[in-house]
Formats: C-alpha cells, sequence, structure tokens
C-alpha cells in the first residue's frame, strides 16, 4: 500500500498524477512512482523517499542535464508543449508504504512486467507471493524485487491474451489476499485497467477524463461524485467513460456518490502543519458530530437507532478498533457500563479475529474507524456479523468499506484530517461514543431524570470547553516539551478512564517525536516497569477522574521518589506536582476529552523541538489497509 492515482483523459498526465500524489501524502509513504502511457511503450519514473525526489527525478529526466529543472516543471504543470506536459494517453502513480522489501527506487511502484507489456500499482498484500515466484521461476519468469506486487505484473504477461480483461480475470483467482490494482497494458495508452478485493479503489469522471484513486482527497479538485469498487468488481477506463464488470465478466450499472468533504480541507490555512491545523479544528469536530445527535432535545442516533432496537435484550458491548480507535473504544466501555450497566469491553481488532469470543444477537459490536478502511477492523466486523452480532460503525469517512458494511452508522463529522497522527478525528470519535452511551441508558431505563440532564448539558457545553483548553494548554505544553523533548524515553500514567487518555498521549509522542513512550494504568507500574524509573525520567500522570486521583498522586510520588519528573494533567486543585497543568472542571465521564488536547499538543512540540516531520512522520500510513 499506500496510495494509488489513474487518469485517462485529453490533460496532461504527469501533472494530475504528481497533484493526486500529494493528496495522498498524508496517508504515509516511503517511495513514489509514476508511469505513463505513450504508443507501444509505458515509461516508469520512480523514487525512495519523498515526493519531492519523484518531482527531482521527473525534471531530471524531462530537462535534461544542466537545465533549469525548477522552471520545466512549472512550465509543465502549466501544461506548456513538450516533455511530460505533452498529451499523454494515460498514467498511473503510486506512494508506497513498504510491506514486502526495503523502501527503495527499484522496489517502489509502478511495477512492470520483463518484457513491459503490463505495468501496475498496487495496494494490499498478496499473501502467496512466494508460491507465485516459485511458479514463475520454474517457468522461465525471474522476479526482479523484494515485493509481493511484482509478481502480478509477470502472471499477467506469462497468461496474456492480448485483452487485459480477460487476462485479469485469469491471473485475479490465483492471487491470496488484498489488492487495488490500476493496471497499463502496452499497446492500449489511452486505457486503464481496475481490480478489486479488500482494499478500497474509487472511479470518477471529469469533463476532460475520468480518474481512478484509492482515497476520495485525491479525486476532489477534479471531481466531486465518485463509483466505488465492491469486491471482485473490474473497470475498464477511457478518456470518455468508465465501465465495471464482475468477475464472470458480465458488465455492472453503479450509481455515483456525492463526496461531501470540500478541497480547502487540504489547506494548512496558515498553520505551520496540518496537525497543529486540525488541532485547531477540534471544538467544531466535536460541535458537527454531536449536534445531530441532539439535535431532538435529548440523544437520539437517527438511522443508528436499528442498531439499538431492543435496547434491553443486549447484554454486552464490545468495542473493536486499532490504535486510537481503540482507545476510544477504551473510554466508551466505561461510560457505557456507567450509564447504561451493559458489560462492555475493548478489543483490538487484529488480535479479536484469531481468539475465541462468544458473541450473538444479543451483543452490540461497535466498530470504530477514522477511516472506515482499516483492513483489521473491517475483517473483525465482517466475523462479527456472521457470529450473529448486530454491528454499529463510529465512521468519520461517508461511503467506505466500514460504513458500507455495519448494520448501522454514527457519522463522526470531523472532516478531512490529513496529519497522519489523529487528533480532531478522535476527539469526534470520544463525542459519538458519549451520545451513544446516554442513548443507551435512556432506552435500558437506566439514564434519567437530572443525571440525564446533567450529561446532556456537559456534552453542550464539550465544544466551547474545548475551546478554551486549547487556547490555555499551548504556553504550558511548550514549556514541558522544552524539557521532555531531549529525552529518549518517557512513561504515562492514569486509572480507569485516566488510563485510557494515558494511552493516547503516549501514542502520540512516540508516533511523532519518536521518543519511546509507554503508558501504564498507575497501579500496575510497580510491578516491573518502576525499576525503569531513574533521575529525570519523564513521567506525565492523568488524574481527571473522581474516585482514583488520591490512588494516582500515591504512584506519583512512588516514581518521583526514584527520581522522576512527573508533569500532571488534572482538573483537582489539590494534585501537586512538579509540572501541573489545571484543565476546566467537567463531568466525570468526560475528563479524557479534555486531557486529550494538552497531550497532543506536548506531543507536537516535542516533535517540532526534535525536527520531525510531524505531519508524515516515518514508518507510519493514515489509513491502513493491509493486514
Amino acid at each position: 500500500m499506500c496510495g494509488i492515482i489513474g487518469y485517462a483523459g485529453t490533460k496532461p498526465v504527469a501533472p494530475i498524477l504528481l497533484e493526486g500524489l500529494e493528496r495522498l501524502e498524508y496517508r504515509g509513504y516511503d517511495s513514489a512512482g509514476i508511469a505513463l502511457a505513450a504508443e507501444n511503450t509505458v515509461v516508469r519514473t520512480r523514487a525512495a523517499g519523498r515526493l519531492a525526489n519523484l518531482r527531482a527525478a521527473l525534471e531530471k529526466s524531462v530537462a535534461g542535464p544542466g537545465a533549469n529543472h525548477s522552471e520545466s516543471l512549472r512550465q509543465q504543470t502549466r501544461g506548456s508543449s513538450g516533455g511530460l506536459a505533452a498529451p499523454q494517453a494515460a498514467g498511473v502513480g503510486h506512494t508506497r508504504w513498504a510491506t514486502h522489501g526495503a523502501p527503495t527506487e527499484q522496489n517502489a511502484h509502478p511495477h512492470q512486467s520483463n518484457g513491459g507489456k503490463y505495468t501496475l500499482v498496487h495496494n494490499g498484500i498478496i499473501e502467496n507471493y512466494q508460491a507465485l515466484r516459485t511458479f514463475l521461476a520454474k517457468n522461465g519468469t525471474e522476479c526482479r524485487t523484494e515485493t509481493d506486487t511484482e509478481v502480478i505484473a509477470q502472471l499477467l504477461e506469462f497468461y496474456d491474451t492480448g485483452n487485459p480483461l480477460e487476462t485479469l480475470r485469469r491471473v485475479l483467482p490465483q492471487l491470496e489476499g488484498s489488492y487495488a490494482l490500476a493496471v497499463l497494458y502496452y499497446a492500449q495508452p489511452g486505457i486503464i485497467y481496475a481490480a478489486k478485493r479488500k482494499s478500497p479503489l474509487l472511479a470518477a469522471q471529469s469533463h476532460h477524463g475520468t480518474l481512478l484513486a484509492s482515497d476520495a482527497a485525491a479525486l476532489l479538485p477534479l471531481s466531486r461524485a465518485h463509483y466505488r469498487l465492491e469486491d471482485g468488481d473490474l473497470a475498464v477506463l477511457t478518456r470518455h467513460s468508465i465501465r465495471f464488470f464482475d468477475g464472470e465478466g458480465q458488465e455492472q450499472i453503479k450509481t455515483p456518490q456525492v463526496m461531501s468533504r470540500h478541497i480547502s480541507a487540504a489547506e494548512k490555512k496558515g498553520y505551520e502543519h496540518f496537525m497543529r491545523k486540525e488541532m485547531a479544528e477540534q471544538p467544531e469536530a466535536v460541535r458537527l458530530t454531536l449536534e445531530p445527535l441532539l439535535r431532538q432535545g435529548g440523544p437520539h442516533l437517527g438511522s443508528a437507532e436499528e442498531a439499538l432496537r431492543g435496547a434491553d435484550r443486549i447484554d454486552r458491548v464490545l468495542f473493536l478498533g486499532c490504535g486510537s480507535a481503540w482507545h476510544a473504544g477504551m473510554c466508551g466501555c466505561v461510560v457505557i457500563e456507567e450509564l447504561a450497566g451493559v458489560p462492555a469491553a475493548a478489543a483490538l481488532a487484529s488480535e479479536f479475529r484469531s481468539q475465541v469470543v462468544t458473541i450473538n444477537q444479543n451483543t452490540l459490536v461497535i466498530v470504530v474507524s477514522q477511516s472506515g478502511e482499516t483492513a483489521d477492523t473491517l475483517m473483525a466486523l465482517r466475523q462479527a456479523k456472521a457470529a450473529g452480532a448486530r454491528t454499529l460503525g463510529i465512521i468519520n469517512v461517508e461511503g467506505s468499506s466500514i460504513a458500507e458494511e455495519s448494520g448501522s452508522v454514527i457519522f463522526t463529522r470531523a472532516g478531512l484530517e490529513v496529519a497522519v497522527a489523529t487528533t480532531k478525528a478522535y476527539s469526534a470519535q470520544l463525542a459519538a461514543v458519549y451520545a451513544l452511551a446516554a442513548r443507551l441508558g435512556q432506552l435500558r431505563g437506566t439514564l434519567g431524570g437530572g443525571k440525564m440532564r446533567a450529561f446532556l448539558h456537559a456534552l453542550a457545553a464539550l465544544p466551547g470547553l474545548l475551546e478554551e483548553t486549547l487556547a490555555a494548554s499551548e504556553e504550558e505544553m511548550l514549556r514541558w516539551a522544552e524539557e521532555i523533548a531531549p529525552k529518549e524515553h518517557a512513561y504515562f500514567l492514569g486509572r480507569n478512564l485516566d488510563w485510557a487518555a494515558a494511552l493516547e498521549g503516549s501514542l502520540k509522542l512516540k508516533e511523532i517525536s519518536y521518543i519511546h513512550a509507554e503508558a501504564y494504568a498507575a497501579g500496575e507500574l510497580k510491578h516491573g516497569t518502576i525499576s525503569l524509573i531513574e533521575q529525570g525520567t519523564p513521567v506525565v500522570s492523568v488524574c481527571m477522574r473522581p474516585g482514583v486521583v488520591a490512588k494516582t498522586m500515591s504512584n506519583n510520588e512512588e516514581v518521583r521518589a526514584r527520581g522522576a519528573a512527573v508533569y500532571c494533567l488534572t482538573n483537582d486543585p489539590s494534585v501537586t506536582a512538579r509540572r501541573r497543568f489545571l484543565l476546566p472542571a467537567c463531568h466525570p465521564l468526560l475528563g479524557v476529552s479534555f486531557a486529550a488536547v494538552p497531550l497532543q499538543l506536548l506531543a507536537y512540540h516535542c516533535a517540532r523541538l526534535r525536527g520531525c516531520d510531524i505531519d508524515k512522520p516515518r514508518s507510519l500510513a493514515k489509513s491502513v489497509t493491509v493486514e
């Protein structure tokens, strides 16, 4: 994986591909490349590292030695004649996040068959690629890269019939795993062939051509509507049309979906980094998420109410997610148990798939995903549905795979999130979880009267208080960061909801600053890990949850006695620490939302002080579409 763009049309192809790849940078990648189709040939340009390296390689190949490369590319982007801007029939581009093989130019996409007949880009993983390589080698075809993707190109040429669609239909059943493919055939320079299984792929029509992409963000400048390929679909894109086929070769009719995200969401609007901009957008993301859920004067989930039908029969709630989505689910467990009186648990989607889990029609499975394409979460959702559970998705992207396959959906309204490390999407997930818990409690008769009114009042005040917290946190978190940024290790502590907050804070710090950080339930640190605490070790303690603050303070003293520098986030004025930041008083179930803000800022400033690539941290991808 990570990002695919394709274009067939009347405009210069290379600038469109490059712009599309730029809009996919937020997904994370470590190499990039494009392929341009002309009469009986396909020309590739690839580079390891960032898109700037690919641009430099393109400039060099077009302008030649000694030329003004930057001016050359500017002219090409404006559509002047010659070079990359000369009319090309079609092309495909890719940003790769390495899975099989190092992030080198040789392993970068697009990949090409040895005879040059087929050139393609691929998202996903071919699980039986080693067996296919062995088969190809026995039949005289040697693979030249370390990747799993190359075997697809080599198989297409091995089985080539002269009809790429028929050849694809012959090869695809041999592939085990997941794929989104965009394929060029040397003898048909104006056509892109596509195929999809378990990895997202979209097609769109513009007024000057057709487009293919793994993410709607790459399509937004040229089209506001797209067609979503389903598993088993194939597509044929020309300058003027898009045709869809099933695995048997029967043509399919699809209805386009209109994209709600606006192109301006992919602009920094004066901020140094997308992550900082998206932190500032959290109050609005939370407000937009809560607005439709609280519109009727009380919690109401709209179309997602179906998942709660017969709420008194729900005897267990299970959250599934990965990374920050899992942390949001951990918060959901506490809130649902307290407000609705239902046993709840949160499982990592990747682990859930390999466990024997007893679920049935009385289990409510809630899948949480920003992108709606997280492979492990999607597979876990399918497993839960097969077991008969009722399913509900908390998703940020309409039309995504998880949104389409969940029994019901609550959409978070965070908008496009460009930075790899989530901020506003996570806060919006928490807001959706709060409203869901309140509605479940209402339906089960465990949350009513004054308790309900107090919770709804706190939810209504949440966006405004988050805005105040953002403004108040900046200066103090910069001071903390100046002390923590030079360190190589940090620990985070908390109990109950505060532990979930600590896990998210730890993840943010390690994601973007590369400081080794771990989060522990505060009472567990002394069961082994306290041996790692030494003079000056940063320990960030979250003390927001009433009833456990005193115990967490005792744990703070344990690490302080061993030399730790304790930094404490709290809304309890009685808490003391080397560094303390006082957050606003809030409902006891909402403290994790307020703790998230300074913890994000702490990670951001540490990363900035350490000179890290904040929006595109190394080795990470925004949408993890492989298992």
